[in-house]
């Protein structure tokens, strides 16, 4: 039995996106920049797919402009804005970004800006309240994660974009755990700008899009040819595109009914595991991702042992791998150490449980049955690792 559940790092790409993308492959292949026949046949097929990804967050097609992925987009953000201003300013992340947005704000801070990472509780979430104290006169941007993708926490991102907007401070959030998910709205939403990526709804990998409020002003990160509304120099990647903008037709049509699907899959799982020995849950319990169930190896009660030091997230995953279950793990591995996940001690995790994390993401073809096995094997691996731990416990 074969059961991935890591739908958080990429999914398969429909059916769908893929006969399009052969078709534009096959026939459709022509430079969109060129003037002749050839040409205008593939930049209307870049029309039309912009017009489907910006309807999936009620943008005006005008306002999506196509990347090569949600980090390209998130950079774009980032960079776009802090190029407009010669002298370095103030800028505002949280402490559970994406790499894509806490690595560009690194940089920016060895060229002299200032950067304030707003603290997170316990399940990662932002408190208004310290983004409003964190403003200063020479904030020039506040970019806050939707829904953050190790833990699944969504933030309560109409509260922050309004306090930007009170403040006449730009606001980013990178929705591209969100956005397919849940329902997102730019026209309701106190957003500026807004990252996402084709290959978290289905669609190829090597697309995405960052929208751009009206009246928001970005420095391209690319000299060339001025495609893109002369914001995304290069020739577009019109097959990805193309899948991009039929991935993100479908997810809006599907929502609904995948979104309340998903809830009672991910709330089976949790109620499974909740009665496992050292296994806790991560991240706001409801204010979540539909699709996300995450944990991390700690003593589930003060006095009791610690888990052993030897078995952390990487391990969980490398057993279920060979249990033929795809997840993931928040730490990472450098030359043989393990380190631990920067979101889990932004949490207040210590270093060690902070290498002990996993997350399951479930999609489309998750099943029930998927969810019962997956459970039942993640049990079965955890009391042959820690035996006589457990067996204490169950004393």
């Amino acid at each position: 039995m074969q059961i991935y559940l890591d739908y958080s790092a990429t999914t398969p790409p429909r059916p769908e996106a893929i006969a399009a993308m052969q078709q534009v492959f096959t026939k459709q292949w022509g430079n969109p920049s060129s003037l002749h026949t050839w040409g205008n046949r593939t930049a209307t097929l870049i029309e039309v797919a912009r017009k489907k990804v910006a309807s999936l967050v009620n943008a005006l097609p005008e306002s999506i402009i196509f990347t090569s992925g949600g980090t390209e987009a998130d950079n774009m953000a980032i960079m776009g804005i802090a190029r407009c201003y010669q002298n370095p300013q103030h800028i505002i992340i949280s402490s559970v970004e994406h790499s894509a947005i806490s690595e560009p704000a690194k940089m920016l801070e060895n060229w002299g800006w200032q950067v304030t990472r707003l603290p997170v509780d316990r399940q990662a979430r932002v408190d208004p309240y310290q983004l409003q104290a964190a403003l200063q006169p020479n904030t020039v941007l506040v970019s806050v994660i939707y829904g953050q993708s190790e833990v699944g926490t969504l933030q309560p991102i109409e509260k922050l974009g309004n306090i930007c907007r009170a403040h006449r401070v730009l606001f980013h959030t990178d929705a591209v755990q969100v956005a397919g998910r849940l329902p997102v709205d730019v026209q309701k939403l106190p957003v500026d700008l807004l990252s996402l990526s084709s290959h978290k709804i289905y669609g190829p990998q090597g697309a995405g899009a960052l929208y751009i409020r009206e009246g928001v002003e970005l420095v391209p990160l690319l000299a060339g040819g001025g495609q893109e509304l002369k914001l995304r120099s290069g020739t577009q990647a019109v097959a990805a595109i193309v899948g991009f903008g039929i991935a993100a037709e479908l997810a809006l049509d599907e929502m609904i009914p995948e979104r309340l699907r998903l809830i009672k899959l991910r709330d089976r799982l949790f109620e499974q595991m909740a009665d496992t020995p050292y296994m806790i849950a991560t991240g706001d319990r409801w204010q979540r991702l539909p699709h996300h169930v995450s944990f991390c190896l700690v003593p589930p009660e003060p006095g009791i042992a610690k888990t052993d030091d030897n078995i952390t997230g990487k391990t969980l995953v490398r057993q279920l791998n060979l249990a033929g279950i795809g997840i993931s793990a928040g730490s990472a591995c450098h030359s043989g150490k393990v380190t631990p996940s920067p979101i889990l001690l932004a949490m207040g995790y210590t270093e060690n449980t902070a290498t002990k994390g996993i997350r399951l993401t479930l999609g489309r073809e998750t099943t029930e049955a998927d969810i019962d096995w997956t459970a039942m094997v993640l049990k079965q691996i955890l009391s042959r690792l820690m035996p006589k731990r457990l067996a204490i416990l169950n004393c």
